[in-house]
């Protein structure tokens, strides 16, 4: 499957294509595929990257100019997406600013917030985390608890956030909040721009299953951001959110989603030709592999959708199912293909790109919409089950 091109999208993705392969090269090429929820490594490579990128005139492709963007379009935004991951660069430092914030910002934002924080994002000068689910509210984000209240010229929040991913590493949080305290579920919920840079936020890394520090959990405590830093309206936050959301669940996952070839061609190469490969791991990889390559074609159609601007209905949940629910199957092929080998780390708790990539995977069920909620959204949009 490939995506059907103009002849000034072909001569673009042209474009791209040299310009990545002249300047994917020394530390960015040696830092290839680094980063993501599993890696911590190579931070400093990671941000030079995007700053590379930024000069070149490749973030915000489709953002207006006024904002820093090259005043593009959608679908030159996904060319150039499809063009980067064929490289496998270092995993974008930026990508709540850029493909989650930033959007949001676009479609909700005031004019004054958009002339405010876009630039800063495209310069790479200051990077956003998330705020959405709680515990007690991971999935159903609706249960938030955290408060908001209006206090002269500020807000003063207070609650706590989990799977702050990036936390530790954030400028700013963008933070679900409830506004009015006598609503339920969806109503009464509000955007709300908050700076880290303060004695009521305190972000705590979590240490995870590879010994990554990425998801953190966020404490508001009489945090304070100025009025004016309210996305939409007061209450309008649930919509803003699905806003969010949909770009998370949608069009970003296909360039994502070619890494899980390239797994499954790291862990056939790691095998190589010895005994231990015999007829039936052979047919175990190149199940593996048609299952990437599936993955990769689902997330291929959701940028079909975003490309012609139409909604994808309920093909970002089964592409999501699809996807997590292959990866950890993946992850326990490679512990079962290397045996004893995939158990041993270096000194100090080091794993290699296969571990990680293998142990990461067990939570992707879990993030961005776990699995159960995907099911129940299939099950009533696309069958038509009864709730």
């Amino acid at each position: 499957m490939k995506l059907a091109l103009s002849r000034e999208e072909e001569s673009f993705a042209d474009e791209a294509r040299t310009w990545l392969n002249e300047h994917m090269v020394g530390e960015f090429a040696r830092c290839r595929g680094m980063g993501g929820p599993a890696d911590d490594d190579a931070w400093d490579v990671r941000i030079a990257w995007e700053r590379e990128l930024a000069v070149g005139g490749w973030l915000g492709i489709s953002w207006p100019t006024e904002y820093g963007g090259r005043g593009g379009t959608v679908r030159q935004e996904i060319i150039f997406a499809l063009e980067a991951a064929r490289l496998n660069p270092p995993y974008r430092a930026s990508v709540h600013g850029l493909e989650l914030f930033g959007p949001m910002l676009l479609a909700f934002g005031s004019e004054a917030q958009k002339r405010r924080f876009l630039p800063r994002i495209l310069a790479v000068e200051e990077s956003w985390a998330q705020g959405f689910s709680e515990p007690g509210a991971g999935s159903d984000i609706a249960a938030v608890r955290t408060r908001a209240r209006l206090d002269g010229g500020q807000w003063i929040l207070d609650g706590q956030k989990i799977w702050t991913s990036l936390g530790a590493r954030a400028d700013w949080l963008y933070v679900l909040a409830r506004s009015d305290p006598a609503s339920e579920r969806h109503r009464g919920l509000s955007m709300l721009l908050v700076p880290v840079a303060q004695d009521g936020v305190t972000i705590q890394p979590i240490r995870n299953l590879c010994g990554s520090g990425e998801f953190c959990q966020t404490f508001l405590e009489g945090a304070r951001t100025d009025a004016d830093l309210l996305v939409g309206e007061p209450g309008d936050g649930w919509r803003v959110t699905m806003g969010a959301l949909g770009t998370e669940r949608g069009a970003s996952l296909a360039a994502q989603q070619m890494r899980f070839v390239y797994e499954v061609e790291r862990l056939a190469r790691a095998l190589g030709e010895g005994p231990a490969v015999g007829p039936v791991l052979r047919r175990q990889l190149a199940d593996a592999w048609a299952h990437a390559k599936v993955a990769h074609w689902q997330a291929l159609r959701l940028m079909e959708h975003a490309m012609a601007d139409e909604p994808a209905g309920h093909l970002p949940s089964a592409a999501k199912v699809f996807a997590s629910s292959f990866h950890q199957r993946l992850g326990a092929l490679t512990f079962d293909a290397l045996g004893a080998a995939g158990q041993l780390v270096e000194p100090g708790y080091g794993l290699d790109e296969l571990q990680r990539t293998s142990l990461a995977a067990l939570a992707e069920s879990i993030y961005g919409g776990t699995t159960e909620i995907q099911l129940n959204i299939l099950a009533e949009r696309a069958l038509g089950l009864p709730r």
